[in-house]
C-alpha cells in the first residue's frame, strides 16, 4: 500500500500558506496580520515589522504602533505607506504611529476579493503540485497495479478535500469582506 502522508502534509502547507495569506487581507477593521508582509528598513536592513515594533489594535478602525526604538517610527511610517496593495496613511506623534483603517467603499471590497481569488489559485496550484508529486513518487515504486490505482484514487480524493477547505475559507473571507 502507497502512503500518502508526505502528499497530506504537502496538501496540508499549502492550506496553511493560504491561510496566513487570508489573514493578511483587509476587511475593513483593524487587525495587527494586516501589517504582517510589511518589511522597515531599520539599521541598514529590512526587517518586518513584527521586529521592531509591537501592534496593537486600539479599536475596530485603529492599529497602534509603538516601536521599540523610537528613532525609527520615520521609517515605520513610510514602510507602511509604501505598501500600496494596503492604501493606508499612518500618523505619528513622536512616540507611538496610529494607522486608521478607512471604511470599504463596494469598488474596493471587489478589488480586495479578487486579489484574493488570486491567492486561491495559488493554494490550488500548490495542491495540484503535491498531487504530481505523489502520482511521480508512486510510479516510480514497485507496486502493483490495483495498488497503484488505489493509490491515485486516494490522493485524487486527498486533492478534492483540500481544494474544497481553500474553497470554503475562501468563501468565508470574501463574506467577511464584503459584509457592511
Amino acid at each position: 500500500m502507497y502512503d500518502t502522508n508526505s502528499v497530506k502534509k504537502k496538501m496540508g502547507d499549502a492550506v496553511e500558506r493560504f491561510k496566513t495569506e487570508m489573514t493578511k487581507v483587509r476587511t475593513g477593521r483593524a487587525h495587527p496580520d494586516m501589517l504582517a508582509g510589511i518589511k522597515v528598513e531599520v539599521y541598514g536592513q529590512y526587517l518586518p515589522l513584527n521586529q521592531v515594533a509591537n501592534v496593537t489594535i486600539a479599536d475596530a478602525t485603529m492599529l497602534v504602533i509603538t516601536p521599540f526604538d523610537p528613532a525609527n517610527i520615520a521609517h515605520i511610517a513610510v514602510a507602511i505607506r509604501a505598501d500600496q496593495a494596503l492604501g493606508l496613511n499612518p500618523t505619528d506623534d513622536g512616540r507611538i504611529v496610529r494607522v486608521p483603517i478607512p471604511s470599504l467603499t463596494e469598488e474596493r471590497r471587489k478589488e480586495i476579493v479578487k486579489n484574493a481569488s488570486g491567492k486561491v489559485e495559488e493554494a490550488k496550484i500548490g495542491i495540484r503540485n503535491a498531487r504530481e508529486d505523489g502520482r511521480k513518487e508512486m510510479k516510480n515504486l514497485e507496486l502493483a497495479e490495483d495498488v497503484k490505482k488505489r493509490g491515485e484514487k486516494e490522493i485524487d480524493d486527498l486533492t478534492k478535500d483540500y481544494t474544497s477547505q481553500v474553497e470554503r475559507l475562501f468563501a468565508e473571507k470574501e463574506a467577511e469582506i464584503m459584509k457592511i
